[in-house]
């Protein structure tokens, strides 16, 4: 029995709904809103997975980033690799959670749980190499990780006396979602807000931009 889902594509709109579902879902059980450097662990919390943070010891393929154990529900991160501290940490918990709701068979692991098989050899781990932006379950791991961390309710609200067009902004911003500067970017490119020059880095106002009357323009 596999607990892999075979891959199939999904358009943008349809990880976006996943996601706003879930976020909804984790703030009807919450009494604060949903908010700050810990959104990734709370959603984890509610989907009832663990977050371990150990030592995954490299394989024939090189280093692994993070990895799930699907029947033992757990989200493991590589804590031997430095640069997952931070924003960058959060941003690969979103990813694995991104994984489980996307490419995880809820269904075959209640199978296994509820048969009480041998959890250790009949289901092996899925890795995580990279969580960079690639084709594939990666990209929609990764797309679905930008929609909890940076939903656009919570961007519209960040932006209130900010110009988006400022890094300085971008950078409090970012502070404040407890992201990288590059999920952060990408978040905003990918829904048109912005756009920016590959050459000297200004940063402009995108086809899709919101209201500037919002913005202060400094």
């Amino acid at each position: 029995m596999q607990v892999i889902k075979p891959y199939r594509f999904l358009p943008k709109v349809e990880i976006e709904r996943q996601a706003t579902e879930l976020i909804m879902g984790v703030e009807a059980k919450r009494k604060r809103p949903l908010t700050g450097r810990y959104v990734a662990e709370a959603i984890a919390d509610f989907l009832d997975l663990g977050v371990i943070w150990e030592t995954i010891p490299p394989d024939n393929q090189g280093q692994i980033a993070a990895m799930i154990m699907p029947v033992q529900r757990e989200i493991i991160i590589n804590e031997d690799i430095p640069a997952l501290k931070g924003g960058f940490g959060q941003s690969t918990i979103a990813h694995e959670l991104g994984h489980w709701i996307l490419h995880i068979d809820q269904n075959a692991v209640g199978k296994f749980i509820d048969r009480e098989l041998d959890l250790q050899t009949v289901v092996e781990p899925f890795l995580c190499r990279s969580v960079s932006t690639q084709r594939g379950i990666e990209w929609q791991a990764q797309y679905l990780a930008s929609c909890l961390l940076m939903p656009v309710s919570r961007l519209e609200e960040l932006l209130k006396g900010r110009n988006l067009t400022n890094w300085n902004h971008l950078y409090a911003m970012r502070d404040e979602l407890g992201v990288t500067i590059s999920n952060l970017t990408n978040r905003l490119k990918d829904l048109g807000w912005i756009s920016i020059s590959q050459d000297s880095k200004q940063i402009y106002p995108g086809k899709k931009a919101p209201d500037f009357s919002l913005w202060r323009k400094t």
